[in-house]
């Protein structure tokens, strides 16, 4: 499966735009409740704001999109939002967009720029990374076997989680979905067929500034062998 694009983190930047003060927001967000509970705390701390216009697209097949234009004539807001998260490739980014309104009208065509330059602006001040589907592997195996084996991990650009030292080595590898075969042909070779495999399951890990993250204890435990939920 295909990767997509998504931001790494939050981000949030300010612009003035003829008086108007425009706070862009965006969020990494995996469920539509979680997009609403984020708007909803951004509607609590800026109750004061005259609008609270968003987008956001969820799943790695964008199988959910909203937007909306919160009191704004319809199409100059929510729509350019959603726009700028089309243009990027992004999923799973939700991205508000609050305003307080500065008493000099836009006109239709300036609040859809405005609006997408706000979100545009937050979205490259979260950054963004490359989500792509990878499978866990634990191979087990005796130490003698530990240099080799990690120098074809490392030829290859496979990243692992730090060993568990015990009566022999256990070490979880991270390989793109699809190439599993090619790991146990490299792992076997090196170590001639001396190596246990165990699939743990598919999960989603980000891509950034050519480095693999890794996940966190938690996110390990919810691995599975079904198809991965970006």
């Amino acid at each position: 499966m295909e990767g997509y694009q998504a931001v790494g983190q939050s981000g949030e930047v300010e612009i003035i735009i003829r008086k108007s003060r425009f706070i862009g927001r965006a969020e990494p967000v995996r469920r539509e409740e979680q997009a609403t509970a984020i708007l909803e705390d951004i509607r609590r701390r800026h109750w004061d704001a005259t609008h609270h216009c968003y987008a956001f697209i969820i799943g790695e097949r964008a199988e959910i999109q909203r937007s909306s234009d919160d009191g704004e004539p319809a199409g100059t807001a929510g729509r350019p939002i959603l726009e700028v998260l089309h243009q990027m490739n992004l999923r799973n980014t939700l991205v508000v967009v609050t305003r307080y309104f500065g008493g000099v009208m836009l006109g239709a065509g300036g609040l859809v720029r405005a609006y997408g330059r706000a979100a545009a602006e937050a979205v490259r001040t979260a950054g963004t990374v490359t989500r792509r589907p990878y499978t866990r592997i634990r191979l087990q195996f005796s130490y003698s076997l530990f240099g080799k084996i990690t120098h074809r991990l490392a030829e290859r650009g496979w990243p692992w989680e730090p060993p568990e030292f015990g009566e022999d080595v256990r070490l979880a590898v991270y390989v793109p979905q699809g190439r599993e075969a090619d790991l146990q042909s490299a792992v076997a070779d090196a170590a001639s067929g001396q190596v246990a495999f165990h699939v743990d399951g598919s999960t989603w890990l980000d891509e950034a500034d050519g480095a693999v993250r890794l996940p966190s204890a938690d996110a390990k435990g919810s691995s599975s062998k079904e198809s991965p939920q970006g």
